[in-house]
Protein backbone atom coordinates (compact mmCIF):
# COMPACT_ATOMS: atom_id res chain seq x y z
CA UNK A 1 0.00 0.00 0.00
CA UNK A 2 1.55 3.32 -1.06
CA UNK A 3 1.39 6.39 1.21
CA UNK A 4 -0.71 8.87 -0.79
CA UNK A 5 -0.74 11.59 1.89
CA UNK A 6 1.63 12.59 4.70
CA UNK A 7 -0.86 11.55 7.41
CA UNK A 8 -1.83 8.23 5.82
CA UNK A 9 -0.95 5.12 7.83
CA UNK A 10 -3.37 2.65 6.25
CA UNK A 11 -5.90 2.57 3.45
CA UNK A 12 -8.83 0.69 1.97
CA UNK A 13 -8.75 -1.11 -1.38
CA UNK A 14 -11.45 -0.04 -3.85
CA UNK A 15 -12.13 -1.39 -7.32
CA UNK A 16 -9.28 -2.96 -9.29
CA UNK A 17 -9.08 -1.47 -12.78
CA UNK A 18 -7.00 -4.39 -14.10
CA UNK A 19 -7.43 -8.14 -13.87
CA UNK A 20 -4.89 -10.94 -13.75
CA UNK A 21 -3.14 -11.27 -17.11
CA UNK A 22 -3.75 -7.68 -18.23
CA UNK A 23 -0.88 -5.72 -19.74
CA UNK A 24 0.12 -2.64 -17.75
CA UNK A 25 1.89 0.46 -19.02
CA UNK A 26 3.13 3.58 -17.18
CA UNK A 27 0.23 5.83 -16.22
CA UNK A 28 -2.40 3.07 -16.23
CA UNK A 29 -4.82 3.21 -13.29
CA UNK A 30 -4.26 0.02 -11.34
CA UNK A 31 -6.63 0.30 -8.37
CA UNK A 32 -8.67 2.79 -6.36
CA UNK A 33 -7.34 3.49 -2.88
CA UNK A 34 -9.28 5.19 -0.09
CA UNK A 35 -6.93 7.33 2.00
CA UNK A 36 -7.63 9.09 5.29
CA UNK A 37 -8.96 12.07 3.28
CA UNK A 38 -10.16 11.00 -0.15
CA UNK A 39 -10.54 8.19 -2.69
CA UNK A 40 -7.82 8.26 -5.35
CA UNK A 41 -6.69 6.35 -8.43
CA UNK A 42 -3.27 4.69 -8.06
CA UNK A 43 -1.30 4.80 -11.30
CA UNK A 44 1.38 2.19 -12.03
CA UNK A 45 4.67 3.57 -13.35
CA UNK A 46 6.28 0.61 -15.17
CA UNK A 47 5.70 -1.93 -17.96
CA UNK A 48 4.53 -5.46 -17.34
CA UNK A 49 1.58 -7.79 -16.81
CA UNK A 50 -0.58 -8.23 -13.75
CA UNK A 51 0.34 -11.70 -12.52
CA UNK A 52 -1.48 -11.91 -9.19
CA UNK A 53 -3.64 -9.77 -6.90
CA UNK A 54 -2.64 -10.21 -3.26
CA UNK A 55 -5.09 -7.79 -1.61
CA UNK A 56 -8.66 -8.23 -2.74
CA UNK A 57 -11.17 -5.50 -3.57
CA UNK A 58 -12.90 -4.17 -0.46
CA UNK A 59 -10.05 -4.95 1.96
CA UNK A 60 -9.99 -2.50 4.85
CA UNK A 61 -7.18 -0.95 6.93
CA UNK A 62 -4.31 -2.21 4.78
CA UNK A 63 -1.09 -0.81 6.30
CA UNK A 64 1.19 1.26 4.11
CA UNK A 65 4.69 0.14 3.21
CA UNK A 66 7.82 2.28 3.56
CA UNK A 67 8.32 1.94 -0.18
CA UNK A 68 5.41 3.06 -2.39
CA UNK A 69 4.37 -0.33 -3.77
CA UNK A 70 0.88 -1.79 -3.99
CA UNK A 71 0.55 -5.39 -2.85
CA UNK A 72 0.48 -6.89 -6.34
CA UNK A 73 2.86 -9.14 -8.19
CA UNK A 74 3.78 -7.88 -11.66
CA UNK A 75 5.62 -9.99 -14.20
CA UNK A 76 8.02 -7.48 -15.79
CA UNK A 77 8.17 -7.46 -19.57
CA UNK A 78 11.68 -8.14 -20.89
CA UNK A 79 12.43 -5.99 -23.95
CA UNK A 80 14.89 -8.54 -25.43
CA UNK A 81 12.53 -11.50 -25.34
CA UNK A 82 9.35 -12.24 -27.20
CA UNK A 83 6.32 -11.19 -25.17
CA UNK A 84 4.27 -14.10 -23.87
CA UNK A 85 0.51 -14.08 -23.89
CA UNK A 86 -1.28 -12.70 -20.84
CA UNK A 87 -2.74 -16.13 -20.05
CA UNK A 88 0.68 -17.82 -20.17
CA UNK A 89 2.23 -15.24 -17.86
CA UNK A 90 -0.66 -15.45 -15.42
CA UNK A 91 -0.17 -19.21 -15.21
CA UNK A 92 3.62 -19.00 -14.90
CA UNK A 93 3.62 -17.44 -11.44
CA UNK A 94 5.76 -19.61 -9.17
CA UNK A 95 3.80 -21.39 -6.50
CA UNK A 96 5.04 -21.02 -2.91
CA UNK A 97 4.07 -22.43 0.47
CA UNK A 98 2.62 -19.10 1.56
CA UNK A 99 -1.00 -19.23 2.68
CA UNK A 100 -2.98 -16.40 1.12
CA UNK A 101 -5.72 -14.92 3.31
CA UNK A 102 -7.49 -11.60 3.64
CA UNK A 103 -6.56 -9.41 6.64
CA UNK A 104 -9.98 -10.00 8.20
CA UNK A 105 -9.67 -13.75 7.75
CA UNK A 106 -6.25 -13.73 9.43
CA UNK A 107 -7.62 -11.71 12.33
CA UNK A 108 -10.60 -14.06 12.83
CA UNK A 109 -8.46 -17.18 12.64
CA UNK A 110 -6.04 -15.77 15.19
CA UNK A 111 -8.89 -14.71 17.48
CA UNK A 112 -10.39 -18.24 17.46
CA UNK A 113 -6.99 -20.00 17.49
CA UNK A 114 -7.57 -21.73 14.14
CA UNK A 115 -4.52 -22.66 12.01
CA UNK A 116 -4.98 -21.17 8.54
CA UNK A 117 -3.82 -24.39 6.87
CA UNK A 118 -6.93 -26.17 8.23
CA UNK A 119 -9.28 -23.80 6.37
CA UNK A 120 -10.19 -24.23 2.71
CA UNK A 121 -10.14 -20.95 0.84
CA UNK A 122 -12.78 -20.16 -1.77
CA UNK A 123 -11.30 -16.87 -3.00
CA UNK A 124 -9.16 -16.34 -6.10
CA UNK A 125 -6.25 -18.80 -6.23
CA UNK A 126 -7.54 -20.46 -3.04
CA UNK A 127 -7.36 -17.26 -0.97
CA UNK A 128 -8.98 -17.63 2.45
CA UNK A 129 -11.78 -15.13 2.97
CA UNK A 130 -13.73 -14.03 6.03
CA UNK A 131 -16.66 -16.20 4.91
CA UNK A 132 -14.38 -19.28 4.85
CA UNK A 133 -13.37 -18.74 8.49
CA UNK A 134 -16.99 -18.19 9.55
CA UNK A 135 -18.03 -21.33 7.67
CA UNK A 136 -15.30 -23.31 9.44
CA UNK A 137 -16.47 -22.03 12.82
CA UNK A 138 -20.09 -22.92 12.05
CA UNK A 139 -19.14 -26.45 10.96
CA UNK A 140 -17.02 -26.97 14.06
CA UNK A 141 -19.87 -25.81 16.28
CA UNK A 142 -22.34 -28.19 14.60
CA UNK A 143 -19.97 -31.12 15.08
CA UNK A 144 -19.72 -30.63 18.84
CA UNK A 145 -21.41 -33.48 20.82
CA UNK A 146 -24.82 -32.52 22.19
CA UNK A 147 -25.17 -32.70 25.94
CA UNK A 148 -28.22 -34.84 26.87
CA UNK A 149 -30.27 -33.44 29.70
CA UNK A 150 -30.75 -35.98 32.50
CA UNK A 151 -34.32 -37.01 33.19
CA UNK A 152 -35.50 -35.63 36.50
CA UNK A 153 -36.44 -38.13 39.18
CA UNK A 154 -40.17 -38.46 39.84
CA UNK A 155 -41.42 -36.17 42.58
CA UNK A 156 -43.37 -37.59 45.47
CA UNK A 157 -45.55 -34.51 45.59
CA UNK A 158 -46.68 -32.39 42.70
CA UNK A 159 -45.33 -28.85 42.73
CA UNK A 160 -47.93 -26.10 43.11
CA UNK A 161 -49.14 -24.59 39.86
CA UNK A 162 -47.35 -21.42 38.85
CA UNK A 163 -49.16 -18.34 37.66
CA UNK A 164 -48.45 -17.88 33.93
CA UNK A 165 -46.35 -14.80 33.13
CA UNK A 166 -46.82 -12.58 30.08
CA UNK A 167 -44.45 -13.00 27.17
CA UNK A 168 -41.13 -11.23 27.73
CA UNK A 169 -40.37 -8.16 25.65
CA UNK A 170 -37.23 -8.64 23.51
CA UNK A 171 -34.24 -6.92 25.10
CA UNK A 172 -33.04 -3.92 23.07
CA UNK A 173 -29.30 -3.41 22.58
CA UNK A 174 -27.92 -0.75 24.91
CA UNK A 175 -25.52 0.70 22.34
CA UNK A 176 -24.23 0.51 18.78
CA UNK A 177 -20.53 0.23 17.92
CA UNK A 178 -19.71 2.31 14.84
CA UNK A 179 -16.34 1.35 13.26
CA UNK A 180 -13.90 4.26 12.97
CA UNK A 181 -13.07 5.26 9.40
CA UNK A 182 -9.50 6.07 8.40
CA UNK A 183 -10.44 9.76 8.34
CA UNK A 184 -11.87 9.63 11.87
CA UNK A 185 -8.74 7.87 13.17
CA UNK A 186 -6.48 10.51 11.61
CA UNK A 187 -8.65 13.35 12.96
CA UNK A 188 -8.42 11.86 16.45
CA UNK A 189 -4.66 11.38 16.25
CA UNK A 190 -3.80 14.77 14.78
CA UNK A 191 -6.04 16.83 17.04
CA UNK A 192 -4.87 14.95 20.13
CA UNK A 193 -1.28 15.70 19.16
CA UNK A 194 -2.13 19.33 18.41
CA UNK A 195 -3.89 19.87 21.73
CA UNK A 196 -1.19 18.16 23.81
CA UNK A 197 1.94 19.49 22.04
CA UNK A 198 0.90 22.99 20.92
CA UNK A 199 0.66 25.67 23.64
CA UNK A 200 -2.74 27.12 22.79
CA UNK A 201 -4.06 30.43 24.05
CA UNK A 202 -7.29 32.20 23.13
CA UNK A 203 -8.36 35.78 22.35
CA UNK A 204 -11.97 36.88 21.80
CA UNK A 205 -13.29 40.02 20.08
CA UNK A 206 -16.79 41.30 19.31
CA UNK A 207 -17.31 43.25 16.07
CA UNK A 208 -20.09 45.35 14.60
CA UNK A 209 -21.25 43.40 11.57
CA UNK A 210 -23.69 45.94 10.14
CA UNK A 211 -21.38 47.40 7.48
CA UNK A 212 -20.31 44.06 6.06
CA UNK A 213 -23.92 42.81 5.89
CA UNK A 214 -24.85 45.93 3.93
CA UNK A 215 -21.86 45.50 1.59
CA UNK A 216 -22.83 41.87 0.96
CA UNK A 217 -26.41 42.85 0.15
CA UNK A 218 -25.28 45.61 -2.22
CA UNK A 219 -22.78 43.39 -4.05
CA UNK A 220 -25.27 40.54 -4.46
CA UNK A 221 -27.92 42.94 -5.75
CA UNK A 222 -25.51 44.37 -8.33
CA UNK A 223 -24.44 40.90 -9.49
CA UNK A 224 -27.82 40.22 -11.17
CA UNK A 225 -27.60 36.54 -10.26
CA UNK A 226 -24.07 36.10 -11.61
CA UNK A 227 -22.83 35.19 -8.14
CA UNK A 228 -24.05 35.19 -4.55
CA UNK A 229 -21.61 36.06 -1.81
CA UNK A 230 -21.95 34.49 1.64
CA UNK A 231 -21.02 36.03 4.97
CA UNK A 232 -18.19 33.50 5.19
CA UNK A 233 -16.73 34.68 1.86
CA UNK A 234 -16.34 38.19 3.27
CA UNK A 235 -14.86 36.90 6.54
CA UNK A 236 -12.27 34.85 4.62
CA UNK A 237 -11.26 37.92 2.62
CA UNK A 238 -11.06 40.08 5.76
CA UNK A 239 -8.90 37.46 7.49
CA UNK A 240 -6.51 37.42 4.51
CA UNK A 241 -6.18 41.22 4.71
CA UNK A 242 -5.51 40.98 8.46
CA UNK A 243 -2.82 38.34 7.83
CA UNK A 244 -1.19 40.67 5.34
CA UNK A 245 -1.27 43.46 7.95
CA UNK A 246 0.09 41.19 10.73
CA UNK A 247 2.25 38.61 8.90
CA UNK A 248 3.60 37.08 12.12
CA UNK A 249 0.29 35.21 12.47
CA UNK A 250 0.67 33.81 8.94
CA UNK A 251 3.48 31.53 10.12
CA UNK A 252 4.32 28.02 11.32
CA UNK A 253 6.66 26.61 13.95
CA UNK A 254 9.81 24.57 13.35
CA UNK A 255 12.32 23.68 16.04
CA UNK A 256 15.06 25.54 14.18
CA UNK A 257 13.07 28.42 12.66
CA UNK A 258 9.68 30.08 12.23
CA UNK A 259 8.42 29.97 8.64
CA UNK A 260 6.52 33.11 7.62
CA UNK A 261 4.39 32.69 4.49
CA UNK A 262 4.16 35.32 1.76
CA UNK A 263 0.54 34.61 0.87
CA UNK A 264 -2.60 33.79 2.86
CA UNK A 265 -3.49 30.18 2.01
CA UNK A 266 -6.59 29.76 4.15
CA UNK A 267 -8.01 26.33 5.07
CA UNK A 268 -11.80 26.32 5.47
CA UNK A 269 -13.06 23.71 7.97
CA UNK A 270 -15.73 21.70 6.11
CA UNK A 271 -18.00 19.03 7.55
CA UNK A 272 -18.49 15.91 5.39
CA UNK A 273 -20.39 12.64 5.96
CA UNK A 274 -17.09 10.93 6.86
CA UNK A 275 -15.57 13.67 9.02
CA UNK A 276 -13.97 17.10 9.05
CA UNK A 277 -11.66 18.19 6.24
CA UNK A 278 -10.00 21.54 5.51
CA UNK A 279 -9.85 22.41 1.79
CA UNK A 280 -7.52 25.33 1.08
CA UNK A 281 -8.18 28.53 -0.85
CA UNK A 282 -4.72 29.65 -1.96
CA UNK A 283 -3.45 33.24 -2.13
CA UNK A 284 -6.70 34.70 -0.80
CA UNK A 285 -4.94 38.04 -0.28
CA UNK A 286 -4.57 38.44 -4.07
CA UNK A 287 -8.08 37.35 -5.13
CA UNK A 288 -11.39 39.15 -5.49
CA UNK A 289 -14.56 38.22 -3.61
CA UNK A 290 -16.22 36.57 -6.63
CA UNK A 291 -13.23 34.27 -7.18
CA UNK A 292 -12.96 33.46 -3.47
CA UNK A 293 -16.68 32.64 -3.28
CA UNK A 294 -16.53 30.39 -6.36
CA UNK A 295 -13.49 28.47 -5.12
CA UNK A 296 -14.95 27.92 -1.64
CA UNK A 297 -18.18 26.52 -3.12
CA UNK A 298 -16.27 24.24 -5.52
CA UNK A 299 -13.92 22.91 -2.82
CA UNK A 300 -16.77 22.31 -0.35
CA UNK A 301 -18.83 20.42 -2.94
CA UNK A 302 -15.95 18.14 -3.93
CA UNK A 303 -15.00 17.63 -0.26
CA UNK A 304 -18.49 16.28 0.48
CA UNK A 305 -18.15 13.93 -2.52
CA UNK A 306 -14.71 12.74 -1.35
CA UNK A 307 -13.11 14.01 -4.58
CA UNK A 308 -10.45 16.45 -3.35
CA UNK A 309 -6.88 16.00 -4.54
CA UNK A 310 -4.14 15.93 -1.85
CA UNK A 311 -2.78 19.38 -2.74
CA UNK A 312 -6.25 20.83 -2.16
CA UNK A 313 -6.38 19.93 1.54
CA UNK A 314 -2.73 19.62 2.62
CA UNK A 315 -0.72 22.57 3.90
CA UNK A 316 -2.07 26.09 4.12
CA UNK A 317 -0.97 28.89 6.44
CA UNK A 318 -4.11 29.71 8.46
CA UNK A 319 -7.53 28.17 9.16
CA UNK A 320 -11.10 29.36 9.72
CA UNK A 321 -13.89 27.37 11.37
CA UNK A 322 -17.36 28.92 11.10
CA UNK A 323 -20.23 27.51 13.17
CA UNK A 324 -22.40 30.59 12.92
CA UNK A 325 -24.95 28.78 10.74
CA UNK A 326 -25.64 26.51 13.75
CA UNK A 327 -26.39 29.55 15.96
CA UNK A 328 -23.25 29.02 18.06
CA UNK A 329 -22.45 32.29 19.85
CA UNK A 330 -18.73 31.60 20.29
CA UNK A 331 -16.30 28.68 20.62
CA UNK A 332 -12.58 27.88 20.73
CA UNK A 333 -11.12 25.78 17.90
CA UNK A 334 -8.08 23.48 18.00
CA UNK A 335 -5.11 24.60 15.89
CA UNK A 336 -4.47 22.46 12.82
CA UNK A 337 -0.66 22.00 12.53
CA UNK A 338 1.47 23.28 10.88
CA UNK A 339 -0.68 26.43 11.21
CA UNK A 340 0.04 28.71 14.16
CA UNK A 341 -3.55 29.97 14.49
CA UNK A 342 -7.19 29.26 13.71
CA UNK A 343 -10.13 31.68 13.74
CA UNK A 344 -13.43 30.50 15.23
CA UNK A 345 -16.50 32.36 13.93
CA UNK A 346 -19.79 32.55 15.83
CA UNK A 347 -23.24 33.64 14.76
CA UNK A 348 -24.54 37.16 14.10
CA UNK A 349 -26.73 38.38 16.96
CA UNK A 350 -28.55 41.64 17.77
CA UNK A 351 -26.89 43.62 20.56
CA UNK A 352 -27.73 46.79 22.45
CA UNK A 353 -24.91 49.38 22.50
CA UNK A 354 -24.70 52.93 23.87
CA UNK A 355 -25.51 55.55 21.20
CA UNK A 356 -25.36 59.24 22.03
CA UNK A 357 -26.92 60.15 18.69
CA UNK A 358 -30.10 58.22 19.47
CA UNK A 359 -32.96 59.71 21.45
CA UNK A 360 -33.13 56.48 23.43
CA UNK A 361 -29.44 56.64 24.25
CA UNK A 362 -28.80 53.25 22.70
CA UNK A 363 -29.12 51.42 19.41
CA UNK A 364 -29.27 47.82 18.19
CA UNK A 365 -26.42 46.47 16.05
CA UNK A 366 -25.60 43.11 14.49
CA UNK A 367 -22.73 41.73 16.54
CA UNK A 368 -20.43 38.78 15.84
CA UNK A 369 -17.82 37.12 18.06
CA UNK A 370 -14.40 35.98 16.79
CA UNK A 371 -12.12 33.74 18.88
CA UNK A 372 -8.50 33.33 17.83
CA UNK A 373 -6.65 30.18 18.96
CA UNK A 374 -2.91 30.80 18.64
CA UNK A 375 0.34 28.88 19.13
CA UNK A 376 2.29 30.81 21.77
CA UNK A 377 5.60 29.53 20.36
CA UNK A 378 4.96 31.60 17.23
CA UNK A 379 2.35 34.22 18.07
CA UNK A 380 2.75 36.27 21.25
CA UNK A 381 -0.36 37.59 22.97
CA UNK A 382 0.17 41.15 21.78
CA UNK A 383 0.63 39.92 18.19
CA UNK A 384 -2.60 37.94 18.36
CA UNK A 385 -4.37 41.04 19.68
CA UNK A 386 -3.00 43.10 16.79
CA UNK A 387 -4.37 40.56 14.33
CA UNK A 388 -7.87 40.68 15.86
CA UNK A 389 -7.71 44.48 15.89
CA UNK A 390 -6.85 44.49 12.17
CA UNK A 391 -9.62 41.97 11.46
CA UNK A 392 -12.14 44.13 13.37
CA UNK A 393 -11.09 47.16 11.33
CA UNK A 394 -11.63 45.36 8.00
CA UNK A 395 -14.99 43.94 9.13
CA UNK A 396 -16.32 47.28 10.37
CA UNK A 397 -14.87 49.18 7.38
CA UNK A 398 -15.21 46.56 4.63
CA UNK A 399 -14.59 48.93 1.71
CA UNK A 400 -10.95 49.15 2.85
CA UNK A 401 -10.34 45.48 2.02
CA UNK A 402 -11.53 46.01 -1.54
CA UNK A 403 -8.82 48.61 -2.25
Amino acid sequence: MPALSPTMEMGNIGAWSKKVGDKIEPGDVLVQIETDKAQMDFEYQDYGYLAKILVEEGSKDVPIEKEPQVEVEVETEQPTQQTESAQTIAQSVTKTDRIFASPVARMLSKEHNIPLETIKGTGPKGRILKEDVNRFLTTRQEQKPQVTEEKAAPQKKAAPAQTPTPAQTPVQAAYTDIPNSNMRKVIAKRLTEAKTTTPHYYLTSNVNFDAILKLRADLNASANGKFKLTVNDLIVKAAACALRAVPAVNSSWNDEYIRQYHHADIAIATSTPTGLITPIVTSVDTKGLETISSEIKSLAARAKENKLMPHEYQGGSFAISNLGMYHITSFSAIINPPHSAILAVGTVEPKLVPDSTSEKGFSVINSLTFTLSADHRVVDGATGAQFLSALKSYIENPMSMLL
